[in-house]
């Protein structure tokens, strides 16, 4: 999955959602006006411009401006002239389009964001949905680079609207804000913190698919991170076996492993002989066994210590 089509996938989620607050709507409406829109005059007459490459969005933002303002917002869209032939979908008001700009507290110039639009959780929800819908992005959840951000073309609205992050009651998320080119951009890229964004903003299906592509992968991830520590410990045993039986070995040319008067460290001596794999744990089991006596692991790990230091011993003797 690319990363645009989960980015879709939840704006579009959002477009279908069911708005039961107008202060919500009108929270969606005010971030959404204020990063995509454009005001333009033209013979003494405002207009407001909204475009969009999404149908879904476009119909939804046409049809809750018309619903809320009664603005007869004119529609329209037109085809590109590039290989993938982009759609652009338009919404211009012209008669409402101050009453609007009035009503949502929208300032182009000015990056503050009114407390009369963002003064509860739900608005607050809202204007960042709204934000989401103009400019955001979200990585897919199949990747294992989790990024979410908002581009806005204003660093003053940027750090307003990041700020809006902490007024959310137990949000949680700290979003950074750096610039990129002729934008900045509002993003963070905790996976725990993109979940809880989507259930803010009302994704819910989408973090609903999120978490459980992330609960897989990483379910997997944990599998293959025990398989490597398992295969790493495998390999470090046989190792080690095969540098004792080499140390063994020589204490056995050079004194005699029957000559070892230490008992429990001469059956060891004859156990890791003829079993070269085995684990330390496994070694204790069968020493207790044929020694009828409780040996543990810490056991055989100090008997090897000493048999280490007599074939260091034997070895520096032989040079």
């Amino acid at each position: 999955m690319k990363k645009e089509s989960f980015s879709k996938q939840v704006k579009e989620e959002l477009c279908s959602n069911t708005y039961t607050s107008q202060d919500r709507l009108r929270a969606l409406l005010a971030a959404y006006i204020r990063i995509n829109g454009t005001l333009s005059f033209r013979d003494k007459k405002s207009y407001l411009t909204l475009s969009t490459e999404n149908a879904k969005i476009a119909r939804f933002i046409y049809e809750t401006i018309n619903r809320i303002y009664e603005a007869n917002a004119h529609f329209s869209f037109s085809k590109g002239t590039n290989l993938a032939k982009t759609i652009t979908y338009t919404i211009e008001v012209q008669e409402a389009s101050e009453t609007i700009l009035e009503d949502l507290d929208i300032s182009f110039l000015e990056g503050k964001i009114s407390k009369n639009i963002v003064k509860n959780d739900d608005t607050i929800s809202g204007y960042l949905a709204g934000a989401f819908l103009a400019s955001g992005s979200v990585n897919s959840p199949h990747t294992s680079n989790y990024h979410l951000e908002i581009a806005v073309n204003s660093e003053n609205y940027a750090k307003w609207l990041s700020k809006l992050f902490a007024k959310y009651h137990n949000s949680d998320i700290e979003p950074k804000v750096i610039k990129r080119r002729e934008s900045y951009v509002i993003y963070f890229k905790k996976s725990d913190q993109i979940s809880i964004f989507l259930i803010m903003i009302g994704a819910v299906i989408s973090c609903m698919e999120f978490e459980n592509v992330r609960v897989n992968r990483d379910m997997i991830n944990s599998a293959n991170r025990l398989t490597n520590m398992d295969t790493a410990n495998m390999k470090k045993t046989y190792e080690t076996g095969l540098r004792q039986v080499k140390e063994i070995k020589l204490i056995d040319e050079r004194l005699g492993i029957d000559n070892i008067s230490n008992t429990k460290m001469r059956t060891l001596c004859h156990l890791r002989l003829d079993n070269e794999s085995l684990s330390l744990n496994d070694l204790a089991d069968l020493m207790s066994e044929e020694l009828n006596t409780n040996i543990t692991k810490s056991n055989i790990n100090h008997l090897f210590r000493s048999i280490h230091e007599l074939y260091l011993r034997l070895d520096n003797e032989r040079q």
